[in-house]
């Protein structure tokens, strides 16, 4: 669903007036992690948009559905497990160079969760120590943000690719001290 129509966007709040025009669809991003063993669960992305990266979980929100409840139902379906508590860290926005569409990203840790993890026909999880991502598998903004992500703090970035799904041609990251919008 795009933003002139989705009152769940918060993009408007964070954008320029030209970014503010283009249309949007909301995604989620999750990452369970285990605090006792200092480590995070990702993905190998085995299909589709980011195919061979590691990654979160996450995808396109529902429209009939919370965003929270889209962050729960994606780690639920391409992880086997299902988080039952959430909190939102960042929020990340990304324009592609080939693509009129923006995403609008919703960034969770998953602190509490149930069940066992399993590979799925899209994700392969492996877990990783949270100082030890490995991050040249990774999207290129990834290692930008993921040190707010250590700090405990959360944050909002913008980041511009060229159409090769690499390079970043432009960013804006910062601290926030809400993402309540």
């Amino acid at each position: 669903m795009m933003n002139s129509v989705d009152t769940r966007s918060v993009a408007r709040h964070v954008e320029d007036a030209e970014h503010r025009a283009m249309p949007h669809r909301l995604y989620t991003l999750i990452f369970p992690m285990d605090n006792v063993r200092s480590r995070v669960l990702l993905g190998m992305k085995k299909r589709g948009f980011g195919c061979n990266k590691y990654n979160g979980f996450g995808g396109k929100v529902e429209a009939d559905e919370t965003i929270d409840e889209g962050a729960i139902r994606e780690l639920n379906e391409e992880s086997g497990l299902l988080a039952t508590r959430v909190d939102k860290q960042g929020l990340l926005l990304f324009y592609f160079e080939d693509n009129p569409v923006a995403m609008e990203v919703h960034v969770y840790l998953a602190r509490e969760y149930t069940g066992d993890v399993v590979e799925t026909d899209e994700m392969r999880p492996e877990w990783f120590g949270i100082h030890e991502m490995p991050f040249a598998k990774m999207w290129a903004d990834d290692e930008r943000w993921w040190p707010y992500v250590l700090r405990g703090e959360k944050f909002v970035g913008r980041f511009w690719f060229k159409a090769d799904q690499i390079t970043i041609t432009r960013e804006e990251l910062s601290r926030v001290e809400s993402l309540s919008f």
